[in-house]
């Protein structure tokens, strides 16, 4: 059986191909550019891109499998050529936000619009919803070089950051495990935790002592909608602001699925303590 890793340079792509290797899987991996990709001994590489549907027909030849990322505009042009390749099953990755996006109106779907899609054109299918990714925070690390300080609203905020390792690690184990087919797997990190005490986290990693100011949601706004744009930016902020009101609790998910705990973000601070060096 091959299974196809879209996206397979990217942030859990790449991760997820090693992980399969690991396990012995025939994977074949899409990717823009197979020379810079460094892939590992073994693996296909198949030249494509999700948003050049052109390219995906050769790359599902034979394909029984395919991890999906999060493409949502060129996913029915997926969906078209999987089906004319006689694809059979899809483990999408989605992100949290998609169950409450599924109550809002179809031209705000995001993540909804892949899953939906998925399901509609009858494939058996696996959506991961992953919420904050840890590696988010990579953002504070020009800040902290240098000036030890991190600026950023809404610090009572409580979420649950996960690790794109424990994500990747997931969709290896529902890759072969077909009794997870038709289910929701919705994950995060082990632990409930604040901006502030994700600062502290790095700066214990890195032995040096750290500053976390608060920013108002003008002040952020202002920062972040040069970066993001203006929409994107609100949506963010208004994610920061639900989380400030309602406590976010950890799944379990990550343990329930592979058997073992989710990385602590002081694991993952401690794992990459050189980027904020």
């Amino acid at each position: 059986m091959t299974i196809l890793v879209t996206g397979a340079t990217g942030s859990v792509g790449r991760l997820l191909v090693d992980e399969l290797v690991a396990a012995g899987a025939s994977v074949r991996a899409l990717t823009a550019n197979p020379v810079k990709a460094a892939l590992p001994d073994g693996v296909e590489a198949a030249k494509g891109y999700l948003g050049r549907p052109a390219t995906l027909p050769a790359a599902l030849a034979g394909v029984d499998t395919v991890y999906l990322a999060p493409l949502p505009a060129y996913v029915d042009a997926f969906v078209a050529a999987a089906q004319e390749a006689g694809v059979r099953r899809v483990v999408v990755l989605s992100g949290e936000p998609a169950e409450y996006e599924a109550q809002a109106d179809p031209a705000a779907w995001h993540y909804y619009k892949v899953e939906r899609a998925i399901e509609d054109a009858g494939f058996e299918w696996v959506h991961l919803r992953p919420g904050q990714f840890m590696n988010n925070t990579l953002d504070w690390a020009d800040s902290i070089k240098a000036e030890g300080i991190v600026r950023a609203p809404y610090p009572a905020a409580v979420q649950t950051p996960i690790d794109l390792a424990d994500i990747a690690a997931v969709a290896r184990v529902v890759l072969f495990d077909e009794s997870y087919t038709g289910r929701k797997l919705t994950m995060s990190g082990p632990e409930a935790i604040t901006q502030p005490e994700e600062v502290a986290a790095i700066g214990a990693a890195i032995g040096r002592e750290l500053k976390f100011e608060e920013l108002t949601h003008a002040q952020a706004l202002e920062l972040w909608t040069p970066v993001m744009g203006a929409e994107s930016a609100e949506w963010l902020l208004d994610g920061f602001r639900m989380m400030s009101e309602f406590r976010m609790t950890p799944e379990t998910t990550v343990l329930d699925v592979t058997g073992r705990r989710a990385t602590t973000y002081r694991e993952w601070a401690e794992a990459n303590a050189d980027a904020f060096r």
